[in-house]
């Protein structure tokens, strides 16, 4: 299922990556869901889809959380993968997932490492490798509980626990997945495949770019800590969500290095003040005032420049 906005121009490049991989419309269902675009996607859907894509478009802008939940109500298979209409899939996604959660028949849930990409399809980063073989990951509750570890388009789930716990949750805002993928690492096992078999991209009008400018990302990274309180151990409920507060604050002064020299400079004082709203203590006091003195550093080096 592949859930669209205002993408079409990535729209070719996400179902040319599907269609490589298809193994007839009898095994697998290929749609997309279109959240009221003022783009042309279904155009694209005809010129590469020849009949074999099917086209749903929302009467009126509904929201991603609403439209990725529509996907799920409308898939028809027993695995359910939802591919962002600006991501990829790697030759071998499919048969890769389908032969792991047929391996580990007990999992809810399966993924791969990902490959963080730009507007051009460069490769920017890779995601952390979580174990070195394929198979059932031990403990995930506790890794997945403290930071977003993974994004969408590498995670394929059986279509009965989606049934069983239900749609996204639309309180989660920008990090609807990761409640997601707790919930199910709360009630069962999650498979991995280490091979970097999904690509997810990041852009300047993506939703993931424009949230980092706003600073909304972790402002959901805390609501959605606070909501998954309900999947944890009620003991251990204060410090695993004091533990993914500080991941965040991490996460966001991660993000602010990364974007010192970009033009962008409004993202990245938003990851900064994000990041101490995230966690106030000294070590994320201190490695603030280290990003803060670096980007002032910059500006003032720019304007002693002589002009050319």
């Amino acid at each position: 299922m592949i859930p669209t906005h205002d993408c079409a121009s990535y729209l070719r490049e996400t179902l040319a990556s599907v269609l490589a991989q298809d193994p007839g419309p009898e095994r697998m269902q290929i749609e997309v869901v279109d959240d009221a675009s003022s783009d042309t996607p279904e155009a694209v859907v005809e010129e590469l889809g020849r009949g074999r894509v099917s086209f749903f478009r929302q009467p009126r802008n509904v929201g991603h959380v609403a439209n990725f939940n529509t996907g799920l109500v409308r898939s028809r298979g027993h695995l359910v993968h939802l591919l962002h209409g600006d991501d990829c899939v790697r030759d071998g996604f499919y048969a890769a997932m389908a032969k792991l959660l047929e391996t580990e028949a007990e999992s809810g849930a399966a993924f791969c490492r990902y490959i963080a990409i730009d507007e051009a399809g460069d490769w920017s980063s890779i995601a952390p490798l979580e174990q070195r073989s394929a198979g059932v990951i031990p403990g995930w509750l506790e890794r997945i509980a403290v930071g977003q570890r993974l994004q969408t388009p590498c995670m394929v789930v059986r279509r009965q626990v989606y049934e069983r716990l239900g749609g996204f949750d639309p309180r989660g805002g920008f990090a609807e997945d990761w409640e997601m993928w707790v919930r199910i690492a709360a009630r069962y096992p999650v498979a991995y495949e280490p091979e970097p078999l999904a690509l997810y991209r990041v852009h300047s009008l993506s939703r993931t770019g424009r949230m980092l400018r706003t600073g909304e990302n972790a402002r959901d990274l805390r609501r959605v800590i606070e909501i998954n309180r309900e999947h944890f151990p009620p003991a251990r409920a204060d410090e695993i969500s004091r533990r993914a507060l500080r991941e965040t604050a991490t996460t966001c002064l991660r993000r602010a290095r990364r974007l010192l020299g970009a033009s962008d400079t409004e993202a990245m004082w938003a990851q900064v003040r994000e990041a101490v709203r995230s966690d106030a203590s000294a070590r994320v006091l201190a490695e603030a005032v280290v990003v803060v003195a670096a980007r002032l550093a910059i500006a003032l080096a720019g304007r002693k420049r002589p002009a050319a």
